[in-house]
């Protein structure tokens, strides 16, 4: 990462407890086993960035080539397989695991995105982001509390009875060797207003592009999305009206962005993401080694529903790109934090974390034989 400016306090905890949202080897998601441990190689020093680049490695500790060794003839349907191989070269295509088309590469975007979401909590902002529906179960819109709430469910879902439906729907097509998308709501609460640089710079240009360039997304919405286009104007129209003082919108229609500027409402996104591709129901695809048409049965350890663990990503290039464009902006100071600068974005990380400790399913320690059901002890915010 290049940018950050000097004086942000960083630690590897901090990047590790974003990774361990999205890690792999839990109940509902893919089990391969892995720690996620982040190392800070570079632009840090005494526990402060230094303005020099961030450089941070999490290993592949438990990778199985063997799995994908089927694949190395038989591209896989629904993914890039084959487009991978016709633009770089059937000889020169790495098909272990999907290469730069596998989701592994979002280890990187959540390691980038703590460092993105502790630079916001200097303005106060915060980007949660829950599963609003998997298949055919509807989560429903929910507040931003409880989008943040939700990362303490195995299946990023709040509290409910959409929760178990969610876990028997991952467990029923897991049985069946199939998998389902899902759609992930994102949230941000206290964004700083008119961000975004007209014409081709907008707030909205640039977070479709970093929404979409996540593997797997194929759609991206924000405040009334498509269902505007079914509307008349004087339903989507969102009124001004004077709150405290100060002109504010009644029904944030728009979800926090208009012309491509952030208008301070709280912004509210949606993204769309496809099956997971690699499934053990059989597909027909072609041998390419005598150009014959087949089927594969795709074996390994992958995802039921990529949208899961898909939340945390998308969280994080949302923070991304407030992060660069509040900058930008100056909202983010370009050179270095003060010390009060500092120690307020301490203070709200520590806040914004607490909420987490009761999910101890998420702990390194955990056993993962031990399946983790939510504990709902205690009323919101979690001490």
């Amino acid at each position: 990462m290049d940018g950050v400016p000097a004086g942000l306090p960083l630690t590897e905890e901090d990047v590790a407890f974003e990774l361990s949202f999205r890690r792999p080897g839990r109940e509902f998601v893919s089990p391969r086993r892995e720690r996620d441990s982040p190392v800070i190689l570079s632009g840090l020093f005494q526990g402060r960035t230094t303005g020099a680049p961030i450089a941070i490695t999490v290993a592949n500790e438990d990778p199985v080539s063997s799995f994908y060794e089927e694949v190395r003839y038989k591209p896989r349907p629904g993914h890039a397989d084959l487009p991978y191989a016709m633009k770089y070269g059937y000889a020169n295509w790495d098909y272990r695991g999907g290469g730069r088309a596998s989701a592994r590469e979002t280890v990187a975007r959540v390691a980038a995105g703590s460092v993105a979401k502790k630079l916001l909590m200097i303005a106060g902002t915060r980007v949660a982001g829950y599963l609003r529906s998997a298949g055919d179960v509807e989560v429903g819109e929910v507040g931003f509390e409880e989008a943040l709430a939700s990362r303490c469910s195995p299946v990023r879902v709040p509290r409910g009875p959409a929760e178990t439906g969610v876990e028997e729907l991952l467990k029923r097509v897991s049985r069946e060797g199939d998998s389902v998308g899902g759609v992930v709501e994102i949230r941000v609460m206290n964004p700083p207003a008119a961000l975004g640089e007209p014409v081709f710079d907008k707030l909205k240009a640039d977070l479709a592009k970093a929404l979409l360039s996540v593997p797997g997304v194929v759609g991206f919405e924000y405040g009334l999305g498509f269902a505007a286009a079914r509307m008349r104007g004087s339903q989507a129209n969102d009124e001004i009206r004077l709150t405290e003082g100060k002109p504010r919108y009644a029904k944030n229609s728009a979800g926090g962005i208009l012309g491509g500027l952030s208008t301070g409402e709280e912004m509210v996104m949606r993204v769309a993401f496809k099956p997971t591709s690699s499934i053990r129901k059989p597909s027909k695809t072609v041998d390419l080694r005598d150009m014959t048409e087949t089927e594969i049965s795709v074996t390994g350890r992958h995802d039921p529903c990529i949208a899961v663990r898909g939340v945390s990503v998308v969280e994080a290039m949302v923070a991304l790109v407030l992060a660069d464009h509040s900058k930008r902006a100056g909202v983010i100071p370009a050179v270095r934090l003060s010390e009060e600068e500092a120690k307020r974005v301490q203070e709200r990380w520590e806040s914004y974390a607490r909420p987490c400790g009761r999910a101890r399913w998420l702990t390194a320690a955990c056993p993962w034989s031990t399946p983790w059901r939510p504990v709902w002890a205690q009323p919101w915010p979690w001490t």
